[in-house]
């Protein structure tokens, strides 16, 4: 997408630029997104540790993935997409650094700070749940129960209560599922040129 400045539209003009030929990068956003916070939310209802498996996930799709699709919404001139993947990338990225510490001198991670860490991103989820009434539904659905599983986290750190963490683990796993549908919505409706998975 071109756009034009104060300066060159007075100016000589030119040979038309092309529009810009850039994929939707939404659907690769929401798969990493929404395979890594199934996975990981797997782990918090308790059916599988934490283990290389989920931090390789959030590494490549949760964080590296979703970065690139944030970067890609910025080129589409699309700020709630740039914000929100590139965003959720890097809180993958943060949290995989919080877990191996590779900081020298620097205390590990405890459940008061991991408390208001999820909280901010809780309350950060919250403004862009209100930017989704603009979208929509599936959309809706993916960043409310994300704002859900935010707060459940954060309310179980601050008060160590397992059943909460339990609980927001299943929040979070049918967070993950939506946003995956979302995904493939997007790619199968685009491929079939219908609704094939109402949005």
């Amino acid at each position: 997408m071109s756009t034009k400045t104060a300066s060159s539209i007075q100016s000589t003009p030119t040979a038309p630029s092309t529009p810009s030929a850039i994929a939707n990068p939404a659907p690769l956003g929401l798969l990493g997104f929404g395979m890594t916070t199934c996975l990981l939310n797997i782990h918090n209802a308790g059916f599988i540790p934490l283990s290389i498996v989920i931090v390789a996930m959030g590494f490549g799709l949760g964080g590296a993935a979703q970065i690139i699709a944030g970067i890609m919404e910025f080129r589409k001139n699309n700020t709630f997409g740039a914000t929100a993947f590139t965003a959720y990338g890097f809180f993958w990225w943060s949290l995989i650094l919080i877990w191996i510490n590779p900081f020298k001198g620097i205390e590990a991670a405890d459940p008061i700070s991991m408390g208001y860490y999820l909280g901010l991103w809780c309350v950060f989820t919250l403004f862009m749940f209100i930017g989704t009434l603009k979208h929509n539904r599936a959309s809706q659905v993916v960043f409310g129960s994300l704002t859900v599983l935010f707060f459940l986290l954060s309310l179980a750190d601050f008060t160590g209560k397992e059943s909460i963490h339990t609980i927001a683990g299943y929040v979070g796993m049918f967070c993950g599922a939506s946003a995956i549908y979302n995904s493939m919505g997007q790619v199968l409706n685009q491929e079939f040129k219908k609704t094939v998975f109402p949005l």
